[in-house]
């Protein structure tokens, strides 16, 4: 497998987790909008609410960070193993 693609794949699994992410923080955000709405937005159940959304979005861009680090990594070990089993003499 040649750099170029192992970079195309690492990006991909970076942009799909990137996305995946971005996706719950709006669906956290939406139904933090919801729930606010339907309780009112100064209330107990707002401010729980409130905290429980930031959760949800802190988890996952955790995740999503944590997915970007482990691309880096693996493509980092992979060059290097295939740099010390194919170099030319």
């Amino acid at each position: 497998m040649n750099e170029d693609k192992r970079n195309m794949t690492g990006d991909f699994v970076k942009n799909t987790s990137k996305q995946a992410s971005e996706l719950l923080n709006k669906t956290a955000d939406t139904a933090n909008g919801i729930i606010k709405s339907v309780s009112g937005e100064g209330g107990l159940v707002g401010k729980v609410s409130d905290t429980s959304a930031d959760f949800v979005k802190n988890v996952s861009n955790t995740g999503n960070k944590m997915v970007g680090k482990t691309v880096d990594t693996a493509s980092k070990a992979v060059k290097g193993a295939s740099n010390k089993l194919f170099k030319k003499k």
